[in-house]
């Protein structure tokens, strides 16, 4: 299905969603970041039981990868999907080549939350709220974006494999709730009762 004769809207907009949200995640952890350089040894406002908190991911090695905060990793980012949305509902086209860069920046994305959850889960032992949010848009985007540089051309001139990418953009929120049930189902067996926290938390 070629990008030239429909614009892909919905998924336009879950791009533009996705960067708000991501953006969002990113700042407040960013500012969080600050807080704790600043008073180490305050609980910060994401600190909200022994289990999930902010504190211990953002001041482990894992946190600083490459030498600086995550979270500015994802203010930089999370621009471009923001970008990227905007500009297709305005009408503009983009060649392959730039859709296979957007592709490969949102499997590095990918690949690095994956990592980043393994390390939560059996090294750290705890979860980020803020990060949970980061990782909760990251794995729905990445699915959509595979599905929509495949429909549209970027992996593939055949137009029944494109037929077939675009019939199944529809999945992508039931493999989305998949990926979400087996995050899940990891941190219970590592002994992390994440849904009796979140029960109690609510409730």
């Amino acid at each position: 299905m070629s990008e030239q004769r429909t614009r892909p809207t919905v998924y336009a907009v879950w791009l533009i969603v996705a960067g708000v949200v991501g953006l969002i995640a990113a700042f407040a952890l960013t500012v969080e970041k600050f807080v704790l350089l600043q008073n180490p040894q305050d609980a910060l406002s994401c600190d909200i039981s022994p289990f999930i908190q902010c504190s211990k991911n953002l001041n482990s090695p894992q946190g600083e990868v490459f030498g600086f905060p995550n979270p500015l990793l994802g203010l930089m980012g999370w621009m471009a999907p923001l970008i990227v949305g905007v500009a297709i509902l305005a009408g503009a086209r983009f060649p392959r080549w730039f859709w296979a860069v957007f592709g490969a920046g949102i499997t590095f994305a990918f690949g690095f939350v994956c990592w980043l959850i393994g390390q939560s889960l059996y090294d750290l032992f705890v979860l980020c709220p803020w990060c949970m949010i980061t990782w909760a848009v990251t794995i729905p985007t990445f699915f959509a974006t595979m599905l929509h540089l495949t429909r549209n051309g970027t992996f593939t001139r055949s137009e029944k494999v494109q037929e077939r990418a675009n019939s199944l953009m529809v999945w992508v929120p039931l493999a989305t709730v998949l990926a979400y049930a087996v995050i899940i189902m990891m941190a219970q067996l590592q002994g992390l009762d994440f849904l009796g926290e979140m029960a109690r938390i609510i409730f």
